[in-house]
């Protein structure tokens, strides 16, 4: 849901816009993978996120609420995938006009025709990886940086791809002010301004893929820098389901990917995969 096309002449304005993040508190607690918040109650997460990553107390209850819708839809479900979203700021990576919408369920306007997707495709597709410390994982599709933060939580060793220049300087630039004010897991995501269909070769394989924009056929050079037995979400254009694609191997080297829809027929909206294969 990563929207895209060439806006740039919003650039500077918007650039303004997420410029206040600098001025917000440093993060008393840095990040450890035994760091994790008490689940059990709202006021419990918030006071403990308080004292320990130094959090405003508005956002981190909607954050809580909306986790419970997460669990309450079925979107979260395995323990560490429901830490790595209670630890992930997700009103550090929306523009300041949104802030006030910040943990809806929809999709959020960030420029460049660009949107952060919405919590809850984020939570299922994310979960949907089973992604596990140590995991190499590539996104197409940086976008608003959100996903690639949420992933940190989960693993340490992450690429991301943005096609629109000055959106990926723009989101590097949050990430590397977040990596300041103590968000070390930040320092796990390497980025960089290309086009996405064709993949990261120089740091593949990759044990896992997210793509988070709509296309109708899983990229060949994806499908390559993929590792056998894991798992890609793509969300095809048109009748725009998000396909879960594993790859596997046979006994006599030969490759095959099963495909699964994994919201079971639902649409979801997607736009289309922009970039040079298209030419």
């Amino acid at each position: 849901m990563e929207r895209r096309s060439f806006l740039s002449g919003l650039a500077a304005a918007l650039a303004a816009s997420f410029a206040t993040g600098s001025a917000r508190a440093n993060v008393p607690t840095p990040h450890s993978w035994t760091l994790a918040p008490p689940m059990e109650s709202r006021e419990a997460f918030v006071a403990w996120m308080q004292k320990n990553r130094g959090e405003d107390a508005g956002y981190l209850g909607q954050r809580f609420d909306r986790f419970q819708q997460l669990i309450s839809h079925q979107d979260v479900w395995d323990e560490a995938d429901k830490r790595a979203f209670l630890l992930t700021p997700r009103e550090e990576f929306v523009t300041q006009e949104n802030l006030s919408r910040v943990y809806e369920w929809h999709h959020l306007n960030i420029g460049f025709g660009v949107t952060i997707t919405g919590p809850h495709t984020v939570a299922r597709m994310t979960n949907t990886l089973n992604i596990k410390r140590g995991d190499k994982v590539l996104e197409i599709g940086t976008g608003s940086g959100y996903q690639s933060a949420y992933l940190s939580n989960l693993t340490d060793r992450l690429w991301s791809i943005e096609i629109i220049p000055a959106l990926a300087r723009r989101t590097r630039a949050i990430y590397d002010s977040l990596i300041a004010r103590g968000y070390n897991e930040y320092s796990a995501i390497n980025t960089k301004n290309a086009d996405g269909y064709y993949g990261w070769e120089e740091a593949a394989p990759f044990d896992k893929i997210i793509v988070t924009c709509g296309i109708d056929h899983i990229p060949p050079p994806l499908l390559q820098q993929m590792s056998p037995n894991r798992i890609m979400p793509v969300g095809p254009p048109g009748a725009q389901h998000v396909i879960k694609a594993v790859k596997q191997r046979a006994a006599d080297g030969s490759f095959s990917v099963t495909r699964s829809d994994i919201y079971g027929g639902a649409i979801v909206p997607f736009v289309p995969f922009t970039g040079g294969h298209q030419t």
